[in-house]
Order: C-alpha cells, then sequence, then structure tokens
C-alpha cells in the first residue's frame, strides 16, 4: 500500500461514494474507476485457469453477502466513520448522522418534526420555523434534506434528540444506542 495525500473537495467525494461501512478508499477510486476489485484482479493474475471458474464463484458470492444496498433500512450502511472522525465538533457528526437518517428513511423522516423540548422545536421544514420557537436555536439544515434541525443544544441533549429519532424511524433499542454512540 501507497500513501497518497489528496485535498479535501476530492476526499469528500470519496467519502460520499461509500457503499458499506468498511469500504477502503482503494476500493471505491476502483469501483469508481471502473478498475477490476483488488480481489479480483490478485485471482486473475495467480489462479491457474482450471480455478479461476471456482474462485470467480467465491467472489459472486462474497460480493452477494457485501451490503452494498440498504435491504435492511439500516443507517449503519450510510454511515462514513472515517468522516464522522474527521468533523471537527458534535454539531458536525450530528449532523452527518441525521443526513444519513434521512437518506435511509427519507419517506417518513418528516416523523421527526414531531419530536420537541418542553419549550421548542428540535426539527422542522425550515430555519424561520426553528428560530421562531426560540432564542440563539442556530438551525442548520441537515445535509441533503428539505429539514432543519437546532445546534445550539449540549452534546447530552444531541444524543438525546438522536435516541428520539432512532425511535420515531423504528429502530430497536439497540441500534439507537449504536447511532447515539457514533455522536
Amino acid at each position: 500500500m501507497k500513501n497518497i495525500e489528496i485535498d479535501e473537495e476530492l476526499y469528500q467525494h470519496i467519502a460520499s461514494n461509500t457503499q458499506y461501512i468498511g469500504e477502503s478508499a482503494s476500493s471505491i477510486l476502483r469501483r469508481l474507476i471502473k478498475l477490476p476489485t483488488e480481489h479480483n484482479a490478485e485471482v486473475e493474475s495467480a489462479a491457474e485457469p482450471e480455478f479461476v471458474e471456482q474462485i470467480e464463484e467465491e467472489v459472486v458470492e462474497e460480493q452477494v453477502n457485501t451490503p452494498t444496498l440498504d435491504v435492511n433500512g439500516s443507517v449503519f450502511n450510510y454511515i462514513n466513520k472515517e468522516e464522522l472522525a474527521m468533523q471537527r465538533g458534535a454539531v458536525g457528526r450530528f449532523l452527518l448522522i441525521l443526513a444519513a437518517l434521512y437518506r435511509v428513511h427519507n419517506q417518513q423522516f418528516s416523523t421527526v418534526c414531531n419530536i420537541r423540548g418542553r419549550d421548542r422545536l428540535y426539527f422542522a421544514a425550515s430555519e424561520a420555523e426553528l428560530a421562531a420557537s426560540g432564542s440563539s436555536t442556530k438551525p442548520r439544515q441537515i445535509p441533503d434534506s428539505p429539514f432543519w434541525v437546532i445546534t445550539n443544544s449540549n452534546t447530552t441533549r444531541k444524543k438525546m434528540m438522536l435516541t428520539e429519532v432512532g425511535r420515531a424511524l423504528g429502530y430497536n433499542e439497540q441500534d439507537i444506542e449504536d447511532i447515539r454512540d457514533l455522536l
């Protein structure tokens, strides 16, 4: 393996094309530029012809078991832990987690607008709606979604909000805890 330096924009493009948690940058780039996968390239160069068919069957079987599509409606297939780790603070991680939840559950995501505190809304369809619900809400749009969230709350409150979002979207308690722990 060789290490290379890339600019932030290129890194974000690679990270946005991640298909499953743990997918390497090399795998993503190979897919994007249509090179054979690392495993297939090794197989083609090292295997004898009579074994190639058997190995290709194993590769196909391995690919079937790889979660490239979200068949279970789970956010964990859409969260890139490297990208989360690169965020400077809890607000950035919070927005990335919410964006992943929206990507998976965009049809039912509007239910999170019912999540609220004693005196203010936490989620809304517009910045103005959140701003009107209290002072210093610091509304931010959830990336790639039409929804907004308040961001001036402390990390404990953000974790509670993620817990409520997980429940609203139908996650079990263990998955909710795992989502919350990403923050």
